[in-house]
């Protein structure tokens, strides 16, 4: 198993520099609402940008409880030169995801042409309106990008649309992937980075976000290589509060863990630190 998923690690904006730089410069999950109100976050996002980065810009949603319309979004990717813009989406929902998304669609094409690539998150209720929305963001034309929510909770019925993995063998094994699209994972879920090793199989995913290795570090929790992972009760990343110096070398070190479930090789950029 060769293949590699690239890793964004999130962090409150105030460790940029420690924690998110990469060496090679690869991709970064970026917070549209923190590019438009923090010019410190805005600039490091550019300059990462510049080096090489792939700047996929999320739409607000998980860290606001809304989506920011169109033009806003608009003006976070072009302030960091982003490639991509993760379209609105509507949480287990496939029905109001498609139709938040197709309309943020038509919005960006008519403000900014086929400047950016567009990513829809795949939600449903259930496997129906799983392969209903799946089937949708192939063929309407307007994405160029899926992105596949983490998985939550234990599932024992093994669903798509609640079990990540699944959904990602699904895939694969129906030979449903169209190489027309950039796959995505968006988050880590309850196996942590021991989902990446499995997803690793499938060559086709490219990156994956999480702000677990940061949050646990902070908490002092040390993620294992091996496992188990355990998650207790985290604090949103926003929430997170000032990090006592003394924990950098864990968080450093849980994200080399998750880069090196997924494979990757890239690691945190010492001369921007």
């Amino acid at each position: 198993m060769t293949k590699s998923i690239e890793f964004s690690a999130i962090a409150p904006p105030a460790y940029l520099r420690d924690f998110v730089a990469q060496e090679p410069a690869r991709v970064h999950h970026v917070a549209a609402q923190h590019v438009l109100a923090d010019p410190g976050y805005r600039d490091f996002f550019a300059r990462e940008s510049a080096r090489g980065a792939d700047i996929i810009v999320d739409n607000g949603l998980f860290d606001l409880g809304y989506a920011l319309p169109a033009d806003q979004l608009v003006a976070a990717a072009r302030a960091v030169s982003a490639t991509e813009i993760i379209l609105p989406d509507v949480m287990r929902d496939g029905a109001a995801t498609l139709t938040a998304s197709r309309l943020a669609a038509r919005e960006i094409r008519e403000i900014a042409g086929d400047a950016f690539r567009l990513c829809a998150v795949l939600h449903a209720r259930d496997d129906e309106e799983w392969h209903r929305t799946y089937e949708a963001i192939v063929t309407e034309g307007w994405a160029g990008a899926v992105a596949l929510p983490a998985s939550r909770r234990p599932d024992p019925a093994g669903q798509l649309c609640r079990t990540r993995w699944t959904a990602t063998a699904h895939l694969e094994d129906k030979g449903l992937v169209d190489d027309r699209l950039v796959y995505r994972l968006l988050g880590l879920g309850r196996t942590g980075h021991l989902e990446l090793v499995e997803q690793r199989e499938h060559e086709w995913i490219s990156s994956v976000d999480g702000a677990a290795p940061v949050i646990l570090g902070a908490m002092g929790i040390a993620l294992l290589r091996e496992g188990p992972y355990t998650k207790p009760s985290t604090p949103r990343i926003e929430k997170l509060g000032p990090i006592p110096p003394d924990r950098f070398p864990l968080i450093r070190a849980n994200i080399a863990v998750v880069r090196a479930a997924a494979g990757s090789q890239v690691t945190i950029a010492q001369e921007l630190r």
